[in-house]
């Protein structure tokens, strides 16, 4: 899932360590002591099926014992692995979520550019983590968002998601299902979470902030300014929303939008993206399996696109022995290169695979299906707004001004003013 959804709403308690007993990887050097290797990870929702994994990887890998712990449900990861740094227990293996973290963990990241897994990673997925010559992460998945939709309510109102390319035809989509929604059983078209501000911060605003970038995290990151061109855009996707949404909107959060009124059925659709298939399953699995599916947002010079990306990536210390340092590699070149590991990856961690040798693998659900095949299509764009992902811009600049907006308090000139502003001052300071 994306990072901030776990940073942000508390559906997940934190995980404790686990520790684990591995083997060396292979033919190695690593295999004539016994070396130990710590994980500080941030998808909570994945230590079970890592734990798994890892007694997996065990049973062929005897000399190398690797400890994971994760951090998520309400407690930051950046400042825990911050804190791991400073004590002098920093992990052999750790995540970075964009290029603040990369800059901010650059004194601890390992080139990784011999690695196999990097050599067979996707077009694209690596962009975020080059540094110089340097590969410095190696992505743990892809995640792609969009429109998650009820394909009973579509049919019975005529709909086919897939010729709702343009905003007008949304729109038109809209108004005719809103026309239909007591015949329909729906209390709204769709369940915008307005007290979950980065839904629009983040996922929403990359349609069209990301323009000026060409969808490039790292271009945005080092800009100084941001002109927000398409912001008229934006606003026109927040105003059907919310015209259209189940109420009320201000006081609705993430678990209401996907448990209460998606997943059973009370509206025809939401913004969100592949990571609520497993909360939707434990609702009602027979749902997501015949009745979910996800199409792109429509955006200008984007038609038929879903914006598909890199949400974490791995990182080895360059601080760790360097014996850890070589388990590591192979534990992580074993997960997505050998055959046992690309399993795991798509039927235990149910990832998108962000890497090459998987184009017959078939998804866990029908969310993931959608973003992977858009993926292989070559039908997507990337995602800009990890440039702000660990700045303090979005929580401080953006996401409040989008709050005001959405509750009637500021108008959307003074939004897009307020935010520009921001931006350029904060990369003033830095």
């Amino acid at each position: 899932m994306h990072s901030k959804l776990w940073k942000r709403i508390g559906i997940a308690t934190m995980a404790a360590g686990l520790a684990l007993t591995l083997g060396a990887c292979g033919n190695s050097s690593a295999q004539d002591k016994n070396v130990k290797i710590s994980i500080l990870q941030g998808k909570v929702e994945a230590n079970k099926e890592f734990k798994q994994i890892a007694k997996q990887y065990h049973k062929t890998h005897p000399n190398v014992t690797i400890s994971v712990t994760s951090i998520g449900g309400g407690t930051q990861y950046d400042p825990v692995l911050k804190t791991r740094i400073s004590s002098g227990n920093a992990p052999t293996i750790f995540s970075l979520a964009g290029p603040a973290d990369v800059e901010m963990f650059k004194a601890h990241e390992l080139d990784l550019s011999d690695m196999k897994a990097v050599k067979n990673a996707l077009p694209g997925t690596l962009d975020t983590v080059k540094s110089g010559s340097k590969v410095v992460g190696l992505p743990f998945n892809l995640e792609g968002y969009g429109f998650v939709y009820n394909k009973e309510v579509f049919a019975k109102a005529g709909i086919d998601p897939t010729t709702l390319t343009t905003y007008d035809k949304l729109n038109a989509a809209a108004e005719k299902i809103n026309g239909m929604k007591d015949k329909l059983g729906l209390k709204g078209v769709f369940a915008l979470p307005g007290k979950e501000t980065w839904t629009l911060s983040d996922h929403l605003a990359n349609l069209y902030l990301g323009q000026e970038y060409n969808y490039s995290a790292k271009k945005m990151y080092n800009s100084k300014t941001m002109k927000f061109t398409a912001n008229q855009e934006m606003k026109q996707m927040i105003d059907l929303q919310k015209q259209y949404s189940a109420q009320p909107v201000l006081q609705m959060d993430y678990s209401t939008q996907v448990n209460q009124l998606f997943s059973q059925g009370k509206v025809a659709m939401i913004q969100q993206g592949d990571w609520i298939a497993p909360t939707i399953k434990q609702i009602d699995s027979d749902f997501l399996k015949n009745n979910v599916g996800m199409f792109p947002i429509p955006v200008k010079g984007q038609e038929g696109k879903m914006p598909v990306g890199v949400p974490n990536y791995w990182a080895i210390n360059s601080k760790s022995d360097k014996a850890e340092q070589k388990a590591a590699k192979d534990f992580l070149n074993w997960l997505y290169t050998s055959k046992a590991g690309k399993k795991d990856v798509v039927n235990k961690l149910q990832f998108i695979p962000a890497y090459k040798g998987f184009a017959d693998a078939k998804m866990a659900d029908p969310l993931s299906q959608a973003a992977f095949d858009y993926k292989k299509a070559n039908k997507t764009f990337g995602w800009a707004f990890n440039a702000y992902t660990g700045t303090s811009w979005d929580p401080d600049v953006f996401q409040p001004n989008l709050a005001k907006y959405l509750s009637g308090k500021q108008s959307w000139d003074t939004t897009v003013k307020n935010s520009t502003a921001g931006w350029k001052k904060q990369q003033a300071d830095q």
